[in-house]
């Protein structure tokens, strides 16, 4: 028998996918780490899972704790379901312009969410640092703090970047991926340049972030005026970003990020969410600059099921003005069943 143990048990151990008209067109080999395969669908489950066995080995959460944390939703849901396994109670506290599906989610799962207004992180009602506050103030509780909480960097470099590593058998010439906590850039580049320092480990960003520019001037300058995407592009180094082995950075504009979900979808048959077509975007990009005959890896974040009510939503993307970045399918001749219908 070959089982493992429970919910925290299935985390990790995610396949590589061959995105196969991305690597043809650019005659290199694309791969997609498949983390919208986690048990709670996202990639955070990985921090979440660790931040959590931290500080149960640090003696700061005891049974019947509590869990409290700042997200945009992936890291929130992750926890959710950790606490869930674990006994926990688990209080959410998120910025009110994200996809209504993570809050039902979220609420489904047993969480407590609470949503407020969107405000810069110097704010002291930004999101993050109210979550600090709720901790604060109830018995037994822990702040998880994803974005400066380096055991979210740390068990990338553990799990991540290995299992990266070894499902390439070493031949790997770039590692990209975007970043909203720093934890999965971070911490997989870290394992990948003590493997092989030549390995190229690229930062994918969306408008509106300023760290396109701080990797490629040292200075944190916003890039655009606001993207379409959840979760990632901030305007902060976070403690786990901090000293990263990073080589560059690729700014992705909205509209590469919508074309390369929709192709995904319908050429490979993947339903994914929006930071997985910018990370695609990018590692396109990325790879047209080596030339033919390398390989290059990035992260498939998480499912597109949370973002239905908007970035598979016709009416949303004209709002928006990225409906001709996701062309509808040309239909079909309608299928008649009058003739095989039997009285």
């Amino acid at each position: 028998m070959s089982a493992v143990a429970g919910f925290i048990g299935a985390v990790g151990n995610t396949p590589l996918i061959r995105l196969q008209r991305a690597s043809a067109e650019t005659g290199c080999e694309i791969l997609g780490k498949a983390e919208f395969m986690n048990p709670g669908g996202s990639v955070k489950d990985r921090a979440a899972a660790a931040i959590v066995a931290d500080a149960e080995r640090r003696g700061q959460l005891r049974p019947g704790g509590i869990v409290v944390e700042g997200t945009a939703g992936n890291t929130g849901i992750g926890l959710a379901h950790v606490c869930n396994a674990r006994g926990y109670r688990c209080v959410i506290v998120m910025p009110d312009n994200q996809s209504p599906e993570k809050y039902r989610l979220l609420e489904m799962l047993g969480a407590e969410v609470h949503k407020v207004p969107v405000v810069p992180y110097s704010n002291p009602n930004q999101y993050q640092r109210v979550a600090q506050r709720l901790a604060a103030s109830l018995a037994g509780a822990i702040w998880s703090n994803q974005f400066d909480n380096t055991a979210n960097r740390d068990t990338h470099r553990a799990t991540t970047g290995p299992e990266i590593w070894t499902q390439t058998g070493g031949r790997i010439d770039a590692f990209v991926a975007a970043t909203g906590t720093g934890g999965t850039l971070a911490g997989t580049a870290q394992f990948l340049k003590s493997q092989n320092a030549l390995v190229r480990c690229i930062l994918a960003d969306p408008p509106g972030s300023s760290l396109y520019e701080y990797f490629r001037t040292g200075t944190l300058k916003a890039t655009g005026s606001g993207s379409i995407t959840e979760g990632i592009g901030i305007g902060r180094v976070t403690a786990n970003l901090k000293d990263a082995p990073i080589d560059g950075a690729v700014h992705v504009p909205d509209a590469d990020t919508v074309r390369w979900v929709y192709r995904a979808l319908r050429e490979e048959g993947l339903f994914l969410g929006s930071t997985s077509g910018l990370n695609i975007a990018a590692a396109v990009e990325v790879a047209r600059g080596l030339g033919p005959g390398h390989t290059v890896v990035t992260m498939l974040c998480d499912g597109g099921a949370k973002y239905q009510s908007r970035l598979f939503n016709r009416a949303w993307l004209e709002e928006k003005g990225l409906a001709a970045s996701a062309p509808a399918p040309a239909p079909g001749t309608p299928i008649s069943l009058a003739q095989t219908l039997v009285a």
